[in-house]
């Protein structure tokens, strides 16, 4: 006989997967996830859903993908169901995008019964925040940073009478810079509650997650170990570091016909590479932590619709976004830790589709590349290249770099970390709280600067 911790992480096979209404869902949801096309649960929801639904607290890993929304939505909007009122549930993302999408599916799902979601995020006017909370909202997604203003400075704004509180991407919302602020959140929340915990890698992180005071969880485990999916198609290109761009040009030449994502580390190679694209007839867009919290989300509206066919990111879209039909992820730049690769990898082959990724390998990268290898139990195969088509490039890609490189000089982005404004309204350092990427890494002390002088 196994144990219940066992009985609780074993996943069942395609055939035997149960149906959305043989789980317990009431009519409004089943007819949401019948417009949304969603026939059979995924396993992670197979798993969740039943204890969900008793009321228990979870903790749940499953890979990018997989469906963890629709995990902590459906089990939500069943319970606001039967007790309809407003400020039910909070649920916390790491990212601003994370958090608009997450949003975005509640408010598909509970279609049927008219849920009212607000999202409060940073880069976005408080005040036209501080009006949709006062209309008490029935779920509140929001990044960790913002939320704990609000809750400090909104007259009137509590969540004394919160029902559920979601942590999505737990790993990365417990890192040093959020844990703090989580702390203060969970103080002025009722002990009583139901609590979700969801992420797509767990890291030893998960004994101090006691801190969010879950009371006896389940833990529902789909993949124990890192993984990629398996209709996943994964590659690597060998080149010395100065060919690197005339390789990736030829990359985006011979898939012109596909959506690609291009993940570089820094802003400054994703703005640079983005307006080399464009001058070479690409239609690309960048997508980086130093744009404005709009041209962030018209960058990704642009990209999902397919206007633009080419996203050159940092690693601030690596993380839960759900882009339905990205056919190649190219890392420009390797991550240098593996369950980043994942995540990046992670945007496309997504809920059973296949997808290839190709990873630009110079001389100095081969390690991490085995140790990636390692990490997800797979070989990456060798990307056939032309050498000759290759060559023909050279001359057209160097102008283009040459002419990116002087735009980039023009516009004062130095490196990534040119000056910035800050936006209206904005104090650095609590505006930056809920932003994960390439310049204010989650996690990372913040380094302050010494004035030399006058300013």
């Amino acid at each position: 006989m196994p144990s219940p911790e066992e009985a609780s992480t074993s996943t069942p096979p395609p055939a035997e997967r149960p149906s959305f209404k043989s789980l317990g869902l009431i009519d409004p949801l089943l007819e949401a996830l019948e417009q949304m096309n969603f026939k059979t649960p995924t396993e992670i929801q197979a798993e969740v859903l039943p204890h969900a639904l008793q009321g228990r607290d979870i903790i749940g890993v499953a890979s990018t993908g997989s469906g963890k929304t629709a995990a902590f939505a459906l089990p939500i909007l069943q319970k606001l169901w039967e007790e309809p009122k407003g400020l039910f549930a909070c649920v916390l993302a790491p990212t601003r995008e994370l958090a608009v999408q997450i949003a975005q599916q509640f408010e598909s799902l509970g279609s049927a019964m008219g849920v009212r979601c607000a999202t409060i995020i940073g880069g976005v006017d408080m005040m036209a925040q501080k009006v949709a909370l006062a209309k008490k909202p029935h779920i509140v997604v929001a990044t960790p940073g913002r939320l704990n203003d609000h809750l400090e400075e909104t007259k009137g704004f509590s969540l004394r009478s919160l029902k559920f509180l979601v942590l999505d991407e737990a790993d990365r919302l417990l890192d040093m810079d959020f844990g703090p602020i989580i702390d203060k959140i969970l103080k002025v929340i009722p002990k009583e509650r139901t609590t979700y915990l969801f992420s797509a890698t767990m890291t030893t992180k998960v004994a101090k997650l006691q801190r969010a005071s879950l009371s006896n969880p389940v833990r529902i485990e789909v993949n124990s170990k890192y993984s990629t999916v398996s209709t996943l198609l994964q590659y690597y290109l060998l080149i010395p570091l100065p060919q690197k761009d005339v390789h990736l040009i030829y990359l985006a030449n011979s898939l012109a016909q596909n959506s690609i994502i291009i993940f570089t580390r820094t802003v400054h190679d994703a703005q640079r590479l983005s307006i080399m694209l464009r001058t070479l007839g690409f239609p690309a867009i960048p997508l980086h932590g130093q744009l404005s919290q709009s041209a962030r989300l018209g960058a990704l509206g642009k990209f999902k619709s397919g206007g633009r066919k080419v996203l050159v990111a940092t690693d601030v879209a690596s993380r839960g976004l759900d882009i339905p039909s990205v056919d190649v992820v190219i890392n420009y730049d390797i991550p240098t830790h593996s369950k980043d690769y994942i995540h990046r990898v992670g945007r496309t082959a997504r809920a059973g589709r296949s997808g290839k990724s190709i990873t630009l390998v110079t001389q100095y990268d081969v390690e991490l590349v085995l140790r990636i290898e390692e990490v997800i139990g797979k070989k990456m195969e060798l990307w056939p290249v032309d050498k000759e088509e290759v060559a023909l490039l050279r001359e057209r890609v160097d102008e283009a770099g040459r002419l990116a490189t002087n735009e980039l000089k023009e516009q004062g982005i130095k490196g990534g970390h040119g000056k910035k404004r800050k936006r209206g309204g904005e104090e650095g350092g609590k505006a930056d709280m809920d932003r994960d990427d390439d310049v204010v890494e989650a996690g990372m002390p913040k380094l302050k600067k010494k004035n030399k002088g006058r300013r």
